[in-house]
């Protein structure tokens, strides 16, 4: 993977995702096929290189390929990096890339060289399988000289042994590290003088050979054409050695390249430090140290103390600080054959911010000549910019920021360490940060639609998907129906929103069952998981608390919220009829709620029947569906601040919570709410904590923390929008104590700019709007239209 980014400028430019794939091979069998290695396990893990030598007339205009494997490749062409994939999906929709190979190729011979990889059992959680497979078709039959069949080539690597843990018992499904014996590797496979002609021929695997979705009855992998572009790498080097014991390191390194050398029976370790929490490919050049053993630990953090038995805490303190503290973590480990220039990176990309790295050398020194990484990620440009003339607020945003791109790859997740699965709750959140702060909604259209073909025939989408271990949380199935709804608000396409009705309707068809005759929800099946309350026993495992009779107002309260969205869906794009029975049963619903809930002492909404127990969560789901309004709304809402005894809602929920203070008009003391976010960068955090708990949190990077990237907007600066698909823009700042604020972000139709300026008592308001887009400006509850382009006003 050695000088990846510079022949990734050129891959950039090569890719045509976006170019018409040949409508044959949508509909029919493919003529290239399926092909592993011989006697190679179907589904444990293993290692594998293919090889394909082809002759060129010319050098072509046009090349266009479409790959895939299971579980992944890396595409090689004349020694030159094409691609990586396949972008993760299930088995009735496994993705393709598509590629153009013409500006890799030359006039006369050409060898195109791939790895792939199963992790077999050990394979994250993400990662669906079928069995260890590579394909490659060309579009046009000129093309198909470069099909796989048994004209390639192969091998199996015994390079590669999977490393399993962390060191320490915690939820981690995010796949092994890798212990590679160089000795065992097959120097310059993947060279263009490379001598295969000892390697086996490959043999064709597969049911129906290569068929796309929908083609025939039996597929093995049901194959579509990948929504998303490449992601992203880019070369990024380490800050600073935090400690070194035997190893001398040069002035300025990491930060520049410098030689180190460890000497011959030697031990010796440094602790590197990135300054910020990354994804990315570890890179490792070093040279001779025959024998010579190399570990490598990845760690979002330093331990107080060894976390590594049941109920043990994930005691962390300041992220900053690293004296006196140890290392756990994910772990790669590498043998040196001796020889010069050996290079070093790993299958599939890692989380750090700190690596420490160890080595034990033999009888022979071992030179290390560079140690970087290459940063990976989804490709989102960052389109949106808040300017309040406050550092912290700076800061709130530059962490969410990275939160969320460190939480976006081939798919959203909810933490890139330890899981890398895309739930809805999570993901919910996410779109909304990618919708106000890139304004690329590609990845956004794919979680739907992931999320749409993960539906279970009871009608709940999973938690999670793509995920081999199906998992249940019913209400993230609520959340789905916001999301959907979110889309069409800030987005439109109708057609895509349309398609996605029959799965509302068949997610609460699922909770119709469990409705007694007041419409209330009882004995709901599965994980009914709200939030991560902090220090609330009653909260256990997430789920809300629950009454005698089984009444749950906060689970109540999640239906109704749904209804109200899917009647208003269906009323827009569906069936008027459906709408309809929407609307009736939320409005008895909500009648239930207010009858079986409100406690007329405390004027607050209890969290069951029993009303013995009170959280933030069922009295901020009571004002975002409105089943109290106007100064009772108000009112509530200052009790939800007041009043310690409730169960509070964690980083997470309390972007319901905010939006509901918001709703009941306390908006402009949001910038009042953020204190557990100045307590995230109090505490050394680069990325938001998963939970309230800093000191304790297992996961340094959840981006369902994120909310101040997209309330920094639609709050603060007040832009939110009034019709579906953005096509009337609402503004209605809430600027608090500041005094001079600006910003702007992405509309599907340009960008919306607004300036705010206090002088002598009186605002300067700027608002510029995208061409044939018009809206209305709320101040102090007075109406004011706006203009496409530019309106300015003095209020």
């Amino acid at each position: 993977m050695k000088n990846w980014l510079i022949i990734f400028i050129l891959f950039i430019s090569c890719s045509v995702q976006s170019q018409t794939i040949n409508p044959f091979l949508l509909k029919n069998a493919w003529s290239a096929n399926w092909i592993s290695v011989p006697d190679a396990t179907a589904k444990s893990y293993g290692v594998y290189y293919f090889r394909k030598k082809i002759s060129l007339a010319e050098k072509p205009s046009s090349f266009i390929v479409h790959v895939s494997a299971d579980n992944r490749y890396v595409l090689i062409v004349n020694e030159k990096f094409v691609s990586l994939g396949p972008a993760r999906n299930d088995l009735y929709h496994w993705n393709f890339e598509t590629v153009d190979l013409a500006a890799y190729f030359k006039q006369g011979e050409n060898i195109i060289a791939a790895t792939v990889w199963n992790e077999g059992e050990f394979r994250p959680e993400g990662q669906i399988s079928n069995r260890t497979g590579f394909l490659l078709q060309g579009n046009t039959s000129k093309g198909e000289i470069i099909n796989t069949n048994t004209s390639w080539k192969c091998f199996k690597s015994t390079a590669y042994t999977p490393l399993t843990g962390i060191g320490y018992s915690a939820y981690y499904v995010a796949g092994p590290g890798e212990l590679v014996n160089m000795n065992e590797m097959p120097q310059g496979w993947n060279k263009n003088d490379f001598d295969d002609s000892s390697w086996p021929d490959a043999v064709k695997v597969g049911w129906r050979g290569a068929t796309p979705k929908g083609a025939v009855d039996i597929g093995d992998w049901m194959l579509v054409p990948s929504t998303l572009p490449p992601m992203e790498l880019r070369l990024q080097r380490f800050a600073a050695v935090r400690k070194a014991d035997r190893v001398v390191v040069p002035d300025g390194f990491p930060a520049t390249k410098a030689t180190i050398t460890i000497p011959a029976n030697t031990q010796a370790t440094f602790l590197l430090d990135q300054s910020f929490l990354t994804n990315a490919y570890p890179e490792l050049d070093f040279s001779k140290g025959k024998d010579a053993g190399i570990s490598l630990i990845y760690a979002e953090a330093l331990f107080n103390e060894k976390p590594d038995g049941p109920g043990k805490t994930f005691k962390k303190g300041n992220r900053n600080e690293v004296e006196g503290k140890i290392i756990s973590g994910r772990k790669d480990s590498i043998i040196s054959n001796g020889k010069e220039d050996q290079n070093f990176s790993t299958l599939t990309w890692r989380t750090f911010r700190y690596v420490e790295i160890k080595i034990t050398t033999k009888d022979e020194p071992l030179i290390i000549n560079d140690i970087y990484s290459l940063f990976t990620g989804y490709p989102f440009q960052l389109n949106a910019t808040f300017d309040a003339q406050d550092k912290t607020l700076d800061k709130i945003f530059e962490i969410g920021w990275r939160t969320a791109r460190s939480c976006a790859w081939e798919t959203y997740m909810d933490c890139p360490y330890y899981e890398q699965l895309q739930y809805i709750g999570d993901s919910r959140i996410q779109a909304l940060v990618s919708l106000y702060n890139s304004g690329d909604d590609r990845l956004v259209r794919n979680a739907i639609t992931q999320m749409d073909q993960s539906r279970m025939a009871e009608g709940i989408t999973l938690s999670r998907h793509p995920s081999f271990s199906p998992q249940q949380i019913p209400t993230f199935s609520l959340w789905y129906i916001g999301m959907v709804n979110d889309y069409w608000m800030y987005r439109g396409d109708s057609a895509f929103i349309k398609d996605k009705l029959q799965g509302i309707r068949d997610v609460l068809w699922f909770f119709s069952k469990y409705q007694n005759t007041e419409g209330s929800l009882r004995n709901v099946p599965y994980w009914i998981f709200t939030d991560w309350v902090e220090n609330k026993i009653v909260w256990d495992g997430g789920v809300a608390p629950i009454g005698k009779d089984g009444s749950s107002s906060v689970l109540d309260l999640q239906l109704l919220w749904a209804l109200q969205l899917a009647a208003e869906l269906e009323f827009q794009l569906g069936s008027k009829a459906m709408a309809a029975n929407y609307q009736k049963k939320a409005a008895q619903l909500q009648k239930t709620i207010q009858l079986s809930y409100w406690d007329t002492d405390r004027k607050l909404f209890a969290d069951t029947k029993d009303k013995n127990l009170y959280s933030q969560h069922s009295n901020t789901l009571a004002i975002l569906t409105n089943t109290v309004k106007g100064s009772t709304a108000t009112n509530l809402a200052k009790r939800i601040l007041a009043d310690n005894s409730l169960a509070p809602a964690s980083i997470y929920f309390k972007y319901y919570l905010h939006q509901a203070l918001v709703k009941a008009g306390l908006g402009n003391d949001y910038l009042k709410w953020l204190d557990k976010w100045k307590e995230n960068i109090e505490m050394g955090m680069t990325t938001w904590a998963e939970i309230s708990e800093i000191d304790n949190a297992r996961s340094d990077c959840h981006a369902w923390g994120s909310s101040p990237n997209i309330e920094f907007f639609r709050t603060v600066l007040g832009i939110d929008t009034d019709a579906p698909g953005f096509k009337k823009v609402r503004i209605e700042p809430h600027l608090g104590e500041l005094k001079n604020v600006k910003g702007k972000m992405p509309h599907p139709d340009g960008i919306v700019s607004v300036n705010y300026q206090l002088i002598n008592g009186k605002w300067k308001i700027e608002v510029e709007l995208p061409k044939k887009v018009s809206g209305i400006f709320i101040w102090k509850g007075k109406s004011y239209p706006l203009v496409p382009g530019k309106s300015n006003m003095i209020l």
